[in-house]
């Protein structure tokens, strides 16, 4: 088969779509696609949209129009909308027979099924478990997808067994986990934690929380951590706008908020977080057992594996079950303490600093794409 002349990302909806097409668009020419939402059920058009944020090159958005309930139309007026679609992606290609699809939902399925070049499913999370998708067949969705890929590429094994499970031949997937920007790594390991101008006045060692700081976090483990760590500053980063359905954890995420040692700073640009990771004394990753963020990949893990500075996690997380010794795992609030005060009597030297600077190299989104690019490279030479 002729070598692929552009990619299309179907479609731009997160910053990890962003980072991804970023990243390949290094190496191939890319277009994201911006979904804009119509009332209208059998009808869509396209426009220019600008980067929304010039921090990211490499590759240019384009508005696609989809009806608003897409995923919930009956069948046939979705196929009236994914054939119009695949004659819009295709307007202005060169070789539209060779260019490549990467689906990030499966909602697509039809669109994949239509498409005359390479298909790469890049599925990021399991949406199977979202609250939004409840009513909607998504394994079939996820069956029809994974028949039409020429490549399959979760972002975790987990989410790689479930497909399989659904009948994806194992032989078209490549796991392709989350990633953190290769701008982000040190030039050489650290020799300990940066400092912020923020925070300098305060003196403490600073424990760090970075991320939607909402319903997948175990609340209740970090009211316990905070209050019994007084000597400890708890840094937050990321926003509080979303809202925890379990009474409890919504109880203790108010009362860290409210805490004297705790400091939420809001939402950052992602650019900005690898400064405030660098600044951390140690990243506490404390995830709540729930899908689908136990399935997926954790973005947080990567973006402090190139900080290179200590770790804690729970157990909320099946992918930072096989990260240690790179962190620490822990079960609970005493745990967590415990390891707190071994950190703070070695000045949090924990002698791992080398050992994630190194596995930080292999972490970068630009990594990610070219092994995204190699495995559909291998998958084409067996057509």
């Amino acid at each position: 088969m002729q070598a692929p002349v552009r990619w299309h990302i179907l479609q731009i909806s997160d910053v990890l779509d962003e980072e991804l097409a970023s990243a390949l668009g290094q190496d191939v020419e890319v277009t994201g696609w911006v979904p804009d939402v119509t009332i209208f059920s059998a009808w869509i058009g396209t426009g220019a949209k600008a980067q929304t944020e010039s921090r990211l090159t490499g590759f240019r958005k384009q508005i696609f129009q989809v009806p608003k309930g897409y995923a919930r139309l009956p069948r046939r007026f979705r196929a009236i909308f994914d054939s119009r679609l695949v004659q819009v992606l295709q307007e202005g290609s060169t070789s539209s027979g060779s260019d490549v699809l990467v689906c990030t939902a499966p909602y697509f399925a039809g669109v994949a099924e239509l498409w005359p070049g390479p298909v790469i499913y890049w599925l990021t999370d399991l949406i199977a478990e979202y609250e939004s998708a409840r009513g909607i067949d998504v394994p079939a969705l996820d069956r029809r997808m994974c028949a039409a890929a020429t490549l399959v590429c979760p972002n975790s094994i987990r989410i790689g067994d479930y497909l399989q499970h659904q009948g994806c031949d194992r032989r078209t997937i490549t796991i392709v986990p989350n990633a953190t920007r290769g701008r982000n790594l040190l030039a050489e390991p650290p020799v300990g934690p940066s400092v912020l101008e923020e925070f300098r006045s305060d003196g403490r060692p600073i424990a760090g929380v970075i991320g939607n700081l909402a319903g997948n976090m175990d609340w209740v483990f970090l009211d316990a951590v905070v209050t019994r760590t007084p000597w400890l500053k708890w840094v937050f980063v990321g926003p509080t706008t979303m809202s925890i359905s379990d009474k409890e954890q919504r109880q203790r995420r108010e009362a860290v908020q409210q805490a004297e040692n705790a400091r939420f700073v809001g939402k950052k640009p992602y650019g900005e977080l690898a400064a405030y990771a660098r600044s951390f004394h140690v990243a506490v990753l404390p995830y709540l057992k729930c899908e689908p963020t136990y399935s997926g990949s954790s973005t947080r893990f990567y973006e402090h594996l190139a900080a290179c500075r200590p770790m804690i996690a729970t157990r909320g997380f099946a992918e930072v079950l096989q990260k240690e010794p790179l962190l620490r795992l822990v079960d609970t609030a005493d745990e967590a303490l415990a390891v707190l005060k071994d950190l703070d009597e070695i000045k949090f030297n924990d002698g791992r600093t080398l050992e994630r600077w190194l596995a930080s190299q292999q972490g970068t989104w630009e990594v990610r794409a070219r092994a995204m690019q190699d495995a559909l490279t291998k998958a084409l030479l067996t057509i």
